[in-house]
């Protein structure tokens, strides 16, 4: 035990001994800078500076076009473009496809498998609408069990609680 106090005193000690650094004109060795130090005002110092220097980077990064330079870190008008291409594609799309179904009702029409008088505009568009398939949204039988059983492993926990 004593040898551990012993060194603990001396690491304090040789942390809070005051140092001098002096700086000399190697020429004519007149001081030119003196400052009294200690390992701790060091250590802190030097802390406290790779702290600071760390968060001015990341700030830097974070909020400067800098951030686009970072491999996987695409630019705001990037997204932006690739957003509007996105949509425009997909316009282009449906008014490809009403073209095609007007086109194709057009020539049943020239070759004499529609009669003129049938020919609508509104039903050619009509067919290019895309039907959602109805969805069964009613709960199955194992569901169903399932939510049985739940319940009532909630109603045996919750009557535990109460005694």
């Amino acid at each position: 035990m004593s040898d551990k106090r012993l060194k603990r005193q001396k690491l304090k000690e040789n942390l809070f001994n005051k140092r001098r650094l002096i700086i000399l004109n190697e020429d004519t060795f007149e001081e030119t800078f003196s400052l009294k130090l200690t390992l701790m005002n060091v250590f802190v110092v030097a802390s406290l500076g790779a702290i600071i220097i760390t968060f001015i980077t990341t700030f830097i990064i974070a909020f400067t076009p800098l951030r686009e330079f970072i491999p996987g870190y695409s630019s705001s008008k990037l997204k932006r473009d690739a957003t509007e291409l996105a949509l425009k594609s997909d316009s282009l799309t449906r008014a490809l496809k009403k073209n095609e179904a007007y086109i194709k009702s057009i020539q049943k029409v020239l070759t004499g498998e529609l009669e003129f008088a049938k020919f609508n505009k509104d039903s050619i568009l009509s067919e290019t609408d895309e039907v959602t398939p109805k969805v069964k949204m009613a709960a199955s039988k194992e569901e169903m069990e399932l939510r049985e059983q739940v319940a009532k492993e909630e109603k045996k926990k919750s009557s535990q609680k109460n005694k």
